[in-house]
């Protein structure tokens, strides 16, 4: 009996805090690999890099709580940092109201991913896809597949800049993480995410306006992710159509490695931020070990069907 207890409490502790464990493993790892790995140079690059995954993962993960996906991130960054750099470099607008335009924009662009999703019953995976296709050419049909460049220095700030030696990009994604804790934990909005994904339905007929709540969320995840975009604009100081290939996919499989089911209703903010950080991780260390981007495309592709695939198991086994 007292050997069933045991088993029952460490399996507890494992599915609780076995998302930390596989991220300190991976860092023992890289600091055996690399000397440069554990250094406040390299942690600090760490997590400007994983700043735009973890602001859009906030709205990524509000989307699949409610057992619904967004593919059209990628190409929304890519959208915006055409859009805002055409702005300010060809128009010669001000960087505030370029900014606030493309925040604008990407609500726009969620809120119709939501109203597809809900009013024509798109499945999301196809509504997104469709709109990742068309905001993909538009940004080529913007910028001519080109570059643009040319940013004032205050611009620089938002992705570059450090306020008390921490860098700017990590404050703002500590920001979004605070936002994404007070919404889910602390207001009838963050609970009716969890009992649509659940049973929407049962939601339903509990009072909460389904549908109405699929698009507020579907708007949040693009203005998110707009945010996302713009840091990363700032960061990298040059608009390209590019961009936000394969952006996206960092998100989800952060998501889903903190535990966040596909099919919804379940997941917590803190393992959603520990698998943000286990991307960021992997992405930096295969680099310093010499690994190719192609290597780290397998590895990231290994990570989430295996994240995947222990969801769909822990879900047939509670069948």
């Amino acid at each position: 009996m007292i050997t069933r207890v045991k088993t029952v409490d460490i399996a507890n502790f494992l599915k609780k805090y076995g998302i930390l464990l596989i991220l300190i493993a991976l860092m023992l790892l890289f600091t055996a690999l690399s000397d440069v790995f554990l250094t406040s140079r390299n942690l600090l690059n760490i997590s400007r890099q994983i700043s735009m995954i973890g602001i859009a993962s906030v709205g990524g993960m509000f989307v699949m709580l409610l057992g619904g996906i967004d593919l059209s991130k990628g190409a929304l960054v890519s959208f915006v940092n055409i859009v805002c750099s055409y702005f300010i470099v060809n128009t010669g607008m001000d960087f505030v109201m370029a900014i606030f335009i493309c925040l604008v924009i990407s609500a726009m662009v969620g809120y119709i991913n939501g109203i597809l999703v809900t009013a024509v019953n798109i499945p999301p995976l196809i509504a997104t896809l469709g709109s990742q296709t068309i905001l993909y050419g538009f940004a080529y049909i913007i910028s001519r597949g080109q570059s643009i460049a040319g940013f004032p220095d205050a611009f620089r700030v938002i992705g570059q800049g450090h306020i008390w030696e921490i860098p700017v990009p990590v404050i703002v994604l500590v920001l979004f993480l605070a936002l994404g804790y007070f919404i889910l934990n602390k207001t009838y909005l963050g609970r009716s995410f969890y009992a649509i994904g659940g049973n929407a339905e049962a939601a339903k007929l509990s009072g909460i306006n389904v549908n109405r709540v699929k698009r507020l969320v579907y708007m949040m995840s693009g203005l998110f992710t707009g945010f996302a975009a713009i840091v990363m604009l700032s960061r990298v100081n040059s608009g390209h159509p590019n961009t936000g290939l394969g952006f996206e996919f960092d998100v989800i499989t952060a998501i889903v490695l903190g535990g966040i089911s596909v099919s919804g209703g379940s997941g917590r903010l803190f393992n959603a931020v520990v698998g943000v950080f286990i991307i960021g991780v992997v992405n930096n260390g295969l680099v310093l070990i010499g690994m190719t981007h192609y290597v780290q495309m397998v590895v990231k592709g290994v990570i989430l069907i295996t994240a995947v695939g222990i969801d769909c198991m822990q879900k047939r086994v509670k069948v």
